[in-house]
């Protein structure tokens, strides 16, 4: 008798594996699938009874996403998740407080996966027009970021600012996966509580306590939220971006690199001094053009960071 599984947590050589009866059956694996592809969580598997009460997993399906990051010197990459459908976004409209460079970090790790990603504007019964959410909502919507309005501690809040709340959100979620990105303190445990009906159970607690540049664990679980399921690794919430090469970064701006082809200069840095640089021929009291500036700033204090890596490997 074949059961078809998906893994939900491993320890070690054991994975937790919920079947599609509902069933939690721990199992190992075959010593083949271990060496040759590591297996991770949300990995859809086959497994096969040894013996009366044990089960082995004797076959993986073909992923159709990754959850990784780069292992820079060993030119390969740590695999922490797979089948994820989407990247969800937590942050908050009043405190902490919103942090543009944030997100544009977290769309970098989605760009990167290849992934959908979806912001949630939370403690929205506490935004006082600190910063400019419509002008956010317009330079996450030219990314094609689809954003929310709700207020976790609220589920019957209704949208006063944009078209899209919780109903909207959760009904995206059903029936997918999504892998939950956010600092402390935005809500993310009381929103995921509400959406799943009280049917979450988080693992780490309260997510994203990772603090900004470490790496400090790559552990994941799923998380059963009702009809749709949601990945908890503490370690891909690190904001730390650099395993990535600049020309990595550049790919994971997609709109900064199809402005950088208009420079004059392939190798253009896009200072205010660098000559024939296409951004700079763009006024930033225009409004769009506000955008792609903002954008640029977030690009250059990443590549920053990640050159300085570089520099120190050389």
């Amino acid at each position: 008798m074949l059961l078809k599984a998906r893994i939900f947590s491993s320890n070690k050589r054991i994975f937790d594996c919920l079947t599609e009866r509902g069933d939690i059956i721990s199992a190992t694996a075959l010593a083949k699938l271990l060496k040759h592809d590591h297996l991770v969580v949300g990995d859809r598997v086959e497994l096969t009874p040894d013996g009366e009460t044990q089960w082995t997993i004797t076959s993986v399906e073909p992923r159709t996403s990754e959850i990784f990051r780069n292992i820079p010197r060993e030119h390969t990459k740590k695999i922490i998740a797979a089948n994820v459908d989407a990247v969800l976004i937590v942050v908050s409209a009043g405190q902490p407080t919103y942090k543009r460079g944030l997100v544009d970090r977290y769309l970098v790790r989605s760009v990167q996966w290849g992934l959908p990603a979806l912001l949630v504007f939370n403690k929205m019964d506490l935004y006082e027009n600190e910063f400019d959410l419509a002008f956010e909502v317009e330079r996450l919507g030219s990314l094609g970021v689809k954003c929310f309005e709700v207020c976790a501690e609220n589920p019957n809040w209704k949208p006063k600012i944009l078209d899209k709340g919780f109903n909207e959100l959760h009904t995206i979620l059903k029936n997918n996966t999504a892998i939950l990105l956010g600092q402390s303190g935005v809500g993310k445990s009381r929103l995921i509580t509400e959406l799943s009906k009280g049917e979450a159970e988080l693992i780490s607690g309260d997510l994203g306590k990772v603090g900004k540049g470490m790496h400090t664990t790559t552990w994941a679980e799923l998380v059963e939220c009702g009809d749709f399921t949601l990945v908890d690794s503490p370690g891909v919430r690190s904001m730390s971006l650099t395993d990535l090469s600049e020309e990595e970064l550049l790919s994971c701006f997609p709109d900064i690199a199809d402005g950088a082809v208009k420079c004059k200069f392939s190798n253009c840095q896009h200072e205010e001094s660098s000559k024939g640089c296409w951004f700079h021929t763009l006024e930033k009291e225009n409004h769009g053009h506000a955008v792609v500036h903002s954008r640029l700033e977030s690009f250059k204090r990443i590549r920053d960071e990640v050159s300085q890596i570089e520099d120190w490997d050389r």
